[in-house]
């Protein structure tokens, strides 16, 4: 209103204004005036400045008090105590008359927006939080549900002495902030029902690895603070932002959480109380937000990261809290900030973390949500309230049901955290990537196999699923600067069949991915056999059939989960690469291997040697497997033009004969997988000697092929690779294969098709990459570990090559 000295409304604010309003409030004015026009839903309210922060402590004397208690913190490191009396001189102070009418004035004309219904929420904005370099969230009290004038002045007086809870003090200190160039300003607006809905929070980015080509979204039923808080495992979405924006409207990859309790309101007005209820297990069962919610977010999360990085003049990834209000059921955004912690890590330089020795399965004692990519070694300290937090040591393990803001400055102490709940930006998820340590978060039932002084291994350097281990194990890190780096001219990539590693290893220098194996998708994500999904019926095991029916319970049919696990988990992949081409092989699974999933022993037949059975191309276009072929050239078709990910190529393995090949290619043009369309290449494994032999009539199918190093040379010189016996005759560089792979390369360019190599044989044997680039291959892709090695190795060859072009006779290498 006209007049007033400190109140200014979301409308008259933005980001310019940090000094008077905080950072909370200044991105909320710029989004309710920025965003709106837009169609994204900002709820309005009003900032009261900072400026009336200082009226209170100029009013009531209160500098000189708080300085001493301060400088008296320093000395005697009692914070606990000194911080709550600095609290009692602010909230005692109370709130001068004119300030008082400005708030009550300005509440009067929210409630008449809105109407009698009108919950506000007061929110905390010191003036140096939620900048670049101050992003540590929760240092302040905020306040929901309040329903009165009078609850509101409290609230108010509340959130002005939370300037000094004993974390925001210890966050000053380490940050290097003053405590006395700090102040504090409050929103004030209307409160989004989501205690009658869901909420969550969002990042124009994975929290991880840093992808920035992804929204990744959580969110659990009612208010907001059990997320932050680690009380749930909440449900998780990603959006892949470029093919979002080319109109393709498909949710990325999802995850179920367990959702394991609902915070609400008191129904009564008077009340600023919330409490936890149990989620009753059926609404656990469901996603907290439909797809078509799910992409709006997205929408709302990719146009608040243009505004930001206009604004900022520089890429802005954000950290977003979003909200569905249950009377209305819209989603509003109630707050952003710049991400300011996996948008940081260096983007030229690549470390990895290994472990050194493979543990045993005996070992392994708990699994969860991997947060970071590191590893860590300590004894595990069993915490259960914050009392005991005096008595954590430096290095040691913090493991709890979950943890809360207050518990930062202990943390700091930490080797690494685990949790029994929480989900990926739990308050122990984002605390352990801003100190930079391990944590696995929301390990379940698995908490009982944890013992308190026991010593553990931390590792999430293996994807997404964080693993913890009983004992030391020693681990290596490795650091490779990417700038500078010679890119060969022959193109590398690599060979990946984990989507939870796909988006940290798409940081490596490559050109793609050579081989993406679908059989890792379909044992760790599907579990069943395709078969199984597609005709439950026919599975006579009982225990079997229960499984089925609970993996399927969220849809429609077993095809429709197949078809939705597995494009997910193919699409996320693509996804990480994109527009990089990443070649996607069909399952090539052996029978034996396929009996092994979920009802697959009612579907495939007993050989003596799977090996060289009923596997590869034979299968696709077979009584006894097409329909679940034609599950797979769904997944794909969906991954290629419901998410638009067209840089998917295709694989054939294993494909014998020339009239198996025309009829794979027959059968995938059924199931709308058509050579050609939409720039679908097909590829064929060059892995039987009869593809070398007849290379020719091959690669007038095929737009490319790719040289499988192990079957060709089991087959080639006859050798089981699978047997330890004979293991010395096996053998990628004898002469034999060596000759075989060179009629291959030969063949494929003759034929003006591409000639790649996905076998094992160049990540284990520089000199087999040697002979490679010297017959010109046009792609290598090696496993993520061999890379590096061999793109500097590739590098020097090229360059000496065409330094002094070779005239010799090398066909045996």
């Amino acid at each position: 209103m006209p007049g007033d000295r400190y109140i200014r409304w979301f409308d008259q604010i933005g980001l310019d204004d940090v000094p008077q309003v905080g950072g909370k409030t200044a991105s909320l004015g710029e989004m309710y005036r920025a965003l709106g026009s837009q169609g994204i839903h900002v709820p309005n309210g009003f900032a009261i400045t900072s400026a009336a922060y200082r009226e209170i402590l100029d009013r009531a004397d209160l500098w000189k008090p708080l300085r001493r208690l301060m400088d008296q913190a320093q000395k005697d490191n009692s914070q606990a105590e000194i911080a709550e009396e600095a609290r009692a001189l602010i909230y005692d102070a109370g709130l001068p008359d004119d300030l008082n009418e400005e708030i009550s004035r300005a509440y009067l004309d929210l409630y008449e927006q809105y109407g009698p219904g009108l919950r506000v929420a007061v929110r905390s904005s010191a003036t140096a939080e939620d900048l670049p370099n101050a992003s540590f969230a929760g240092q302040h009290d905020s306040f929901l549900n309040i329903g009165d004038n009078d609850g509101l002045l409290d609230a108010c007086r509340h959130c002005f002495a939370s300037l000094f809870t004993e974390r925001a003090i210890s966050y000053r200190e380490r940050n290097g902030f003053d405590h006395f160039k700090v102040f504090l300003a409050i929103a004030v607006m209307k409160m989004v029902r989501a205690d009658l809905a869901a909420s969550g929070v969002m990042f124009t980015l994975d929290t991880d690895s840093g992808f920035r080509d992804v929204v990744f979204i959580n969110g659990a039923y009612g208010l907001g603070e059990n997320i932050v808080q680690g009380t749930v495992d909440p449900d998780e979405f990603y959006v892949h932002k470029p093919t979002f924006e080319l109109r393709h409207r498909c949710v990325l990859r999802r995850e179920l959480g367990g959702k394991q309790q609902t915070l609400v309101c008191d129904e009564d007005l008077n009340s600023q109380e919330m409490h936890n209820i149990d989620t009753p297990d059926e609404r656990r069962r469901h996603f907290c937000l439909s797809d078509e919610e799910v992409l709006t977010l997205a929408d709302y999360a990719i146009k608040t990261e243009k505004l930001y990085s206009d604004r900022r003049g520089k890429e802005s990834p954000m950290d977003i809290e979003w909200a569905k209000d249950g009377d209305d059921g819209q989603l509003y955004l109630v707050q952003a900030r710049p991400e300011t912690v996996a948008s940081q890590k260096p983007r030229n330089q690549l470390k990895r973390y290994h472990l050194a020795e493979k543990p045993d399965r005996k070992s392994l004692l708990a699994r969860g949500r991997a947060v970071g990519a590191n590893i860590a070694s300590g004894t595990l300290r069993k915490i259960d309230n914050a009392r005991q937090l005096v008595d954590f040591h430096e290095g040691e393990v913090l493991f709890a049901e979950s943890t809360s803001p207050d518990w930062g400055p202990a943390m700091r102490r930490a080797a690494a955290v685990i949790t029994v709940r929480g989900g990926r930006t739990c308050h122990a998820a984002i605390v352990a990537r801003e100190f930079g340590i391990p944590a696995v978060v929301g390990i379940g039932d698995d908490s009982g196999n944890l013992r308190d002084g026991e010593t553990v291994t931390l590792s999430c350097a293996e994807g997404d699923i964080g693993k913890v281990y009983a004992g030391k194990i020693p681990f290596e890190v490795t650091t490779t600067e990417l700038e500078g780096l010679r890119k060969p001219q022959t193109k590398m990539m690599i060979n990946l069949g984990s989507p939870d590693q796909a988006f940290r290893l798409s940081a490596l220098p490559c050109d793609g991915v050579g081989l993406a194996r679908m059989e890792f998708i379909i044992t760790e994500y599907i579990k069943a056999h395709p078969m199984a999904l597609r005709f439950p019926k026919r599975v006579e095991d009982e225990e079997a059939r229960r499984r089925i029916t609970k993996l399927t319970a969220l849809h429609e049919s077993g095809g429709d989960f197949f078809i939705e696990k597995l494009s997910e988990g193919i699409g996320t992949i693509a996804a990480a690469f994109y527009p990089r081409p990443v070649i996607v092989r069909t399952s090539d699974f052996k029978s034996n291997e396929y009996a092994q999933l979920i009802g697959g022993r009612a579907f495939e037949p007993k050989e003596d040697n799977p090996m060289l059975g009923f596997r590869g191309a034979a299968r696709y276009a077979h009584k006894a497997y097409e329909a679940g072929f034609a599950l797979e050239c769904a997944a794909i078709k969906r991954a290629r033009e419901m998410m638009g990910l067209t840089n998917i190529k295709v694989m054939i393995p294993f494909c014998r004969r020339i009239p198996e090949a025309e009829q794979v290619l027959k059968a995938m043009a059924k199931h709308g997988l058509r050579q050609g369309e939409e720039g679908l290449e097909v590829y064929v494994m060059c892995e039987i000697p009869n593809n070398v032999v007849q290379i020719d009539a091959f690669s007038k199918l095929f737009d490319g092929i790719s040289i499988g190093s192990n079957d060709l040379t089991q087959l080639v010189l006859g050798v089981d690779r699978d047997s330890d016996i004979v293991a010395f005759d096996f053998d990628e560089r004898d002469p034999g294969v060596l000759e075989m792979i060179r009629w291959a390369i030969e063949g494929a360019h003759r034929n003006g098709i591409h000639a790649g190599i996905c076998g094992q044989a160049p990540s284990d044997y520089p000199e087999v990459a040697e002979y490679l680039v010297r017959h010109n291959i046009d792609s290598i892709s090696l496993t993520p570990d061999a890379l590096l090695k061999t793109i500097e190795k590739v590098a020097a060859i090229e360059e000496n090559r065409n330094a002094s072009p070779n005239t010799g006779d090398d066909t045996a290498g």
